[in-house]
């Protein structure tokens, strides 16, 4: 075997290596981009999103949310979406059907979808993408708003522990 065609073997085997660990690299990035965190309120998880939301990445976050919660006891996910600024939109002209389409898939498995965070900026792309069934989806400004609704919902007030 020539020195040169080691060399590219070498080169093919080190390739190999690289996509093995972007792929390891991506799974990772998934993960840690939406995170499923409990709540305080029984029966609920905070899913936190950051990062770019290309429609591949919204889909797979759609599809985390529901694998995590089938077969759990869960009744209400809270959807962060606070850290997301306009920048982080691939497709701003859907972004509106983004958020449709995660309410209807979570809620078709009989999960309530609160979604918290929207920022005017995000609020007027929403309206500007068209997306008539906005108006059946539960918005809240904050995560502490989305909870004391839901604490309401259950009948549950904060008590503090005594000394």
């Amino acid at each position: 075997m020539t020195s040169e065609s080691q060399e590219i073997k070498q080169l093919k085997q080190e390739i190999k290596e690289l996509k093995e660990q972007l792929v390891q690299s991506e799974q990772l990035i998934m993960e840690i981009s939406a995170p499923i965190i409990p709540s305080i309120i029984p029966e609920t998880i905070l899913i936190p999103i950051t990062g770019r939301l290309s429609p591949e990445r919204f889909q797979r976050i759609i599809t985390k949310i529901l694998d995590v919660s089938y077969g759990e006891d869960i009744n209400t996910i809270i959807v962060d979406f606070s850290a997301i600024s306009e920048k982080e939109i691939g497709e701003i002209d859907i972004f509106g059907t983004y958020i449709d389409n995660m309410a209807k898939a979570i809620g078709l498995m009989g999960i309530e979808t609160l979604f918290v965070g929207f920022t005017p900026s995000l609020t007027q792309i929403m309206i500007n993408s068209g997306v008539r069934e906005l108006q059946g989806i539960k918005t809240f400004l904050t995560f502490r708003t989305a909870l004391q609704y839901l604490m309401k919902e259950k009948d549950m007030e904060f008590q503090k522990a005594n000394q």
